[in-house]
């Protein structure tokens, strides 16, 4: 699908920008939904700390309902795109070829999987190949179609920054995730850290600047994942607790169940999220 500047199915905030491009082409589909976007960029010869990172980030995201844009490169790129995926969540690959070409040529899985859960997009016409002056042109579209930047993983030179000085640029909040003091991979998000960048280290950091209101949406869906896997005598004790729960000792004595078991499944709920303590002993199903 080609979308134009001026047609109503345009992204909003990507207009907003200095330089927007007159045209997108778009595989998959942009939606209403995602007005609510974070870009999440990074090395694309991430370690395992950096593409563990971007996982997670992604996977709260998602859950929060946030589409996690990227640019479909390997390393973070790719492990931010995956984990939305993965979570149930929608994400946009913004390319820096045309639309029918698919670079690296080994992420035509993955992009056809982020065509089926959301979109991907290019302003370069088809055909075109991975030039070198394209990618910081995708740069500014990356943080163009959201409300912030998430720099995980990038060496001082790195076209990450580019995207962040994009995003400062257009008025967008910029945030990033510490590293080891003293590994180059780290030093472009330390600079932006020293520059006032919002540091980051969980999901809620995010949100809380941009979606305060989301972070409670984030929790719950958590909780419904852990939900899930409870077992049977996990179960038992979640029961106990009643509609309005209940302190401890009625809790064993609802579940009928020794006082040691009954201690230990309540302690490994409410590590998981589906059980908050409440003053006195008072245990309850974690407030929706």
């Amino acid at each position: 699908t080609i979308v134009s500047w001026d047609g109503d199915d345009y992204p909003a905030r990507l207009r907003e920008i200095s330089d927007p491009p007159p045209w997108l082409a778009v595989r998959g589909a942009l939606t209403g939904a995602d007005a609510l976007a974070v870009a999440i960029v990074g090395a694309r010869r991430a370690g395992e700390y950096g593409r563990r990172i971007a996982a997670t980030l992604a996977t709260g995201l998602a859950q929060a309902g946030v589409t996690v844009v990227s640019g479909l490169a390997t390393g973070v790129d790719a492990a931010a795109h995956r984990a939305a995926l993965a979570a149930g969540g929608r994400t946009v690959a913004v390319l820096g070829t045309g639309i029918d070409r698919i670079y690296p040529s080994w992420h035509a899985e993955l992009a056809a999987a982020v065509v089926q859960g959301g979109a991907l997009v290019s302003e370069f016409p088809c055909g075109a190949a991975p030039h070198a002056f394209h990618f910081p042109r995708r740069n500014r579209v990356i943080s163009g179609l959201t409300l912030g930047t998430i720099v995980v993983e990038a060496a001082e030179q790195s076209g990450s920054l580019i995207t962040a000085r994009y995003a400062l640029e257009q008025g967008r909040e910029v945030f990033a995730v510490p590293g080891p003091i003293g590994v180059a991979a780290h030093q472009g998000p330390h600079r932006l850290i020293r520059e006032g960048a919002t540091l980051v280290t969980r999901v809620e950091d995010v949100l809380e600047v941009l979606a305060p209101a989301l972070v409670a949406r984030l929790r719950d869906a958590r909780a419904a994942a852990a939900a899930t896997g409870v077992s049977a005598a996990e179960r038992q004790v979640l029961d106990a607790l009643g509609a309005d729960g209940r302190q401890v000792d009625e809790v064993i004595r609802a579940a009928a169940v020794p006082a040691g078991a009954a201690l230990e499944t309540l302690l490994a709920l409410e590590l998981r999220g589906l059980v908050e303590q409440m003053p006195g002993k008072r245990f309850r199903r974690h407030a929706a």
